[in-house]
């Protein structure tokens, strides 16, 4: 099942994704899944002019994402793969949705697209064991973990550097089957394929990274965790389109601007 958040110019609503031979179709639901089984409405409204995808879902209380989860990042970051997970916190006002541009601060003049699969969080979880982490997940996304390299280099700690405004763009969609433990994790820019991973290769696996982070802090539902990203990172700048994909899910494709 595919869940997408979208708008036709009202407030946010949320659909399962049908698709129909060549056509895909938004079969709205009449409340947040999060909190209600998935009742279509019986509206159905084709993906395309007029319906905007959002943010499949907006964190209810936060986004903690795990650094250096791929041994060959590590390396190519110049450091090595932790001991245990390295975790830290993106707030909800960085997330933004397809399509939404990506807007380079001027703090920074070094910023770094990161594809990743996204776990989004359905109920409320504490001390949960791995082997009990499946029913906790509502599914799973696609994220961008765009981090501004100078900042991060210089503050001594990620908060700026990974938390700025848009720099978590999710999407396009929720998918709640996903087999998470070997997926392909890809980005390009401006079409040129830029990383090529498999989930097969994070160092912690997704049901010890929700079990471990859950011993240290209750989640939420709705709340979404960053399973790390492959190498293969590099500098986008204005003008730039950047998509992230992850195999089962789709592609999730946004736009680099610069103000200044």
């Amino acid at each position: 099942m595919r869940i997408a958040r979208f708008t036709t110019g009202d407030d946010p609503r949320f659909a399962l994704v049908q698709s129909e031979g060549d056509r895909t179709y938004l079969a709205v639901l009449g409340g947040d899944p999060l909190y209600m089984p998935a009742m279509p409405t019986g509206e159905r409204i084709e993906l395309g002019d007029g319906v905007r995808l959002l943010a499949p879902v907006i964190p209810r209380s936060k986004v903690v994402a795990v650094g250096k989860n791929y041994a060959d990042h590590a390396k190519e970051m110049g450091g090595e793969v932790p001991a245990t997970p390295l975790l830290f916190f993106k707030p909800n006002t960085a997330v933004v949705g397809p399509d939404d541009p990506v807007v380079l601060p001027e703090f920074t003049r070094e910023v770094s697209y990161e594809a990743e699969l996204a776990v989004v969080i359905s109920k409320v979880t504490k001390d949960v064991e791995p082997e009990n982490v499946r029913s906790h997940i509502l599914g799973y996304t696609v994220a961008n973990d765009v981090t501004a390299r100078d900042a991060q280099r210089t503050d001594g700690q990620w908060a700026r550097a990974k938390g700025f405004d848009t720099s978590c763009p999710l999407g396009p969609w929720i998918v709640t089957d996903l087999n998470p433990e070997d997926v392909a994790v890809r980005s390009r820019v401006n079409g040129e394929l830029k990383q090529d991973g498999r989930t097969a290769d994070m160092v912690f696996d997704v049901p010890f990274l929700v079990s471990y982070i859950s011993k240290a802090m209750t989640l939420l539902p709705g709340d979404v965790i960053l399973t790390g990203t492959p190498a293969g990172v590099g500098r986008i700048d204005h003008g730039d389109r950047v998509e992230c994909e992850v195999e089962g899910i789709g592609v999730l494709a946004n736009p680099v601007f610069r103000r200044d």
